[in-house]
């Protein structure tokens, strides 16, 4: 003892008196590691001898009675571990022969266990006292350090994997609790729990890791809250980023019915919400990269709702409550209830003290602009940003302006008067080609949009031919505009040929939209064979599509909800191709396949309106217009039929007729069918002021007629 204590070597007879092995004396073991001083790494280790070893020592020797090899070499290796001795101290590990001493030790914790149970001590048979015990497992997890160190790193993870066996064989049920705190089997055990995937991870075996982690969680190892929580925290980023999928774990302890993860994502969120269970306990402290990981797991699993739920569960103080608010807006907005979230932002930004919190009012804008019916207001959330910025994030004034300006084209449609009207259209131009400058493609994409709407043709081909560029000539939208734009140039062939590069470019789920726009085409042309032709290979495309949307795929359902949309339109199409060639039953057919998806449709009522008012038939037609009108009151090729049937079936002047042209203007300023008929009314009047009218009506719907697509621009 004196020799372990002052770290001189031993030597001479009485070593194996004192230590007697069957593998041989300690003398050559301590010569062994004395002549491997010279390899220290004492830079990485505080070099202090743990006089607490010598103690330990000497009790191991009052239980048993002696201290043999493999106790001894273990407090040696120890000893020499803790100088930073790393090669001499795993030279000394490697002597030790742990298939030996593992069954005296897994009897050793059985006994201990039971004795706990009854309470008494069984003398029948010598054992392993748990301090022995306690020192062996130590001496393993040391050297698994050390090969950590070496960088010898699977040949660690299998020795630390050593430690787990031999408490889970030996202690089924679980490591009782206290058991083994005077010897530090406990800390021992919990360290090797903890570093075992991290061991795992560095010799590049995830699926070691993988199940080394679900191993420390579901057996019962005594571990501190803490301890469970950090290994949670730890396995949770490894399953959420580490890039590889791991088998659903075998729970075979659950009950039936019990919920088992399917996937990385599932069993990652299924230790983020227990651990914010943990929180709302008490039981572990907060951690803000909880919330972060769980938004980011349930973001990419597609339901932000589950996600709105476990915020709006968090206990008051957990997050400050300008953060709360803006989670839960983040959430809706992502489930797709736009609504909830302007709400809650409004809230938000109603408290004194959070009415300048510039992402809530920018999130506020950006809800705003996607819906026309909130355009004032995305208006007056995106200069609140503005000036709360007053130039200090240019990237941030630019989003500004993006939402600023489309707000502002939306609330331009809704002036009472024209010059209020190219005001806000003025202004909308402005702020989206303050906001162009960062050259973003959605805001060049808006900009060639506004300039097309505006009638500024040559800015918006410039700017839709940028934001094909920019991306790649990946987006359908930017295709399908700039053909737009060609058709208002009167380009039917130049527009056809775009549809066509586009259609070579993208597949077939992508092609619904340009076929469409092709037959538009084709019929402004003349074509109208080809026209019925290419509605047809569409057609075809959307019956594939509907496959490929399983009814039970929540994912798809705005997918199928368009394609049935898309499919109700063209059959329309395709009846107003055959009303032209005045094939009524052809354009009856059309109509029933459409009643059959969709049986409310104002374009379908006004399609039939149509077959009536060709046919002489206008009390029909009138009927018909009405049912569409019923469906969508806005719906402005009804207004403007309704108003023509009746001026047909009214030799007087008739008020209904302009106040029904009046109100599809009202809709829709840019209609060239309205201002025609709305002139051809002014005109029936005689008088000279009626004629001057006529004449302003007549320009605009030639100059409208003139420079409109063949398909709206938005």
């Amino acid at each position: 003892m004196k020799c372990l204590r002052s770290g001189e070597s031993l030597g001479g007879a009485d070593d194996e008196v004192l230590f007697p092995s069957s593998s041989g004396s300690l003398a050559s073991a301590i010569k062994d590691f004395s002549a491997s001083e010279n390899s220290c790494l004492a830079e990485q280790f505080d070099k202090k001898p743990d006089t607490g070893n010598i103690e330990e020592a000497e009790s191991s020797l009052r239980e048993s009675g002696i201290l043999n090899y493999e106790e001894a070499r273990a407090l040696l290796g120890r000893y020499e571990y803790q100088k930073g001795n790393i090669v001499a101290a795993l030279h000394v590990f490697e002597g030790i022969d742990i298939g030996v001493v593992t069954p005296k030790i897994k009897i050793a914790l059985s006994r201990s266990r039971e004795r706990r149970k009854r309470h008494s001590q069984n003398h029948a048979e010598p054992q392993m006292s748990i301090h022995s015990v306690g020192l062996l497992l130590e001496a393993v997890f040391l050297k698994a350090k050390s090969l950590q160190v070496l960088e010898r790193f699977k040949e660690a993870a299998q020795s630390c994997k050593v430690i787990l066996d031999i408490v889970e064989s030996s202690l089924p049920e679980g490591m009782p609790d206290n058991f083994g705190a005077e010897c530090k089997l406990q800390e021992t055990l919990n360290k090797a729990v903890e570093l075992l995937p991290e061991l795992w991870k560095l010799a590049d075996c995830p699926r070691e890791s993988i199940l080394s982690y679900r191993r420390a969680l579901l057996h019962h190892w005594n571990l501190d809250a803490e301890t469970i929580a950090k290994i949670q925290k730890e396995f949770v980023v490894f399953l959420l980023y580490s890039g590889g999928e791991a088998t659903p774990p075998n729970l075979r302890s659950q009950m039936d019915g019990s919920f088992v993860p399917r996937n990385n994502i599932e069993e990652a969120i299924l230790l983020l919400m227990i651990l914010l269970r943990k929180v709302s306990l008490n039981r572990i402290e907060w951690d803000p990269s909880i919330l972060d990981h769980l938004s980011f797991a349930l973001s990419v699993s597609g339901d932000l709702t589950a996600l709105a739920n476990q915020l709006e569960e968090l206990l008051p103080a957990t997050i400050h409550r300008s953060e709360r608010y803006y989670a839960l807006a983040l959430c809706y907005y992502g489930a797709g209830k736009d609504l909830v979230a302007l709400d809650l932002l409004r809230k938000l930004l109603r408290s004194r003290e959070d009415q300048h919190h510039v992402p809530g009012l920018l999130m506020a804008s950006k809800i705003c602009c996607e819906n026309s019916t909130l355009a004032e207001e995305g208006v007056s959330f995106a200069k609140r940003v503005l000036q709360n910025l007053d130039g200090r994030c240019n990237q941030l004034e630019n989003h500004a302006n993006f939402f600023l300006g489309v707000s502002l084209s939306a609330h331009s449609k809704l002036a009472a008067s024209d010059s209020e009207r190219l005001k806000r259209q003025s202004e909308a131009l402005h702020a989206l080609e303050t906001a162009g400058r960062m050259r973003n493609p959605l805001v060049l994409y808006h900009l060639s949009l506004e300039y097309a709407e505006q009638r500024k043709l040559d800015a918006a081909f410039y700017y839709a031919k940028c934001f094909l560029k920019l991306e790649g000539g990946s987006n359908v939208k930017g295709w399908l505009l700039l053909a737009r734009i060609l058709s208002a140039q009167k380009q039917f062939l130049d527009a056809e040929s775009i549809v066509n590069t586009a259609l070579d470019q993208t597949g077939k789920w992508d092609q619904g939209d340009l076929l469409r726009t092709k037959a538009k085409l084709q019929i402004a042309q003349g074509q109208l064979r080809n026209a019925i032709e290419t509605y047809t290979q569409l057609l075809a495309v959307l019956q594939i599509q509907s496959k490929g949307f399983g009814s039970g795929k929540k994912l798809y359902k705005d997918n199928r909800d368009r394609a049935r949309n898309l499919e109700v339109e063209i059959w329309h199409d395709i009846a107003y191709v055959y009303i032209s060639l005045l094939q009524w039953h052809d354009a009856e057919v059309c109509l029933s396949k459409s009643e059959a998806i969709k049986p409310l449709s104002a374009s379908r009522c006004h399609a039939i309106g149509i077959v009536y008012e060709a046919k002489g038939q206008y009390k029909e037609a009138l009927k018909a217009f009405g049912d569409a009108l019923d469906i969508d009151p806005g719906h402005v090729l009804s207004i403007i039929s309704t108003a023509v049937v009746l001026k047909r079936c009214s030799n007087k002047s008739n008020p209904a007729v302009k106040s029904f042209l009046m109100d599809a203007l009202r809709h829709d300023r840019f209609n060239a069918s309205a201002w025609y008929n709305l002139g051809l009314l002014h005109k029936a009047e005689g008088t000279a002021s009626s004629l001057v009218e006529a004449a302003e009506c007549f320009q605009a719907a030639h100059f409208l007629e003139e420079s409109a697509p063949v398909e709206p621009f938005r």
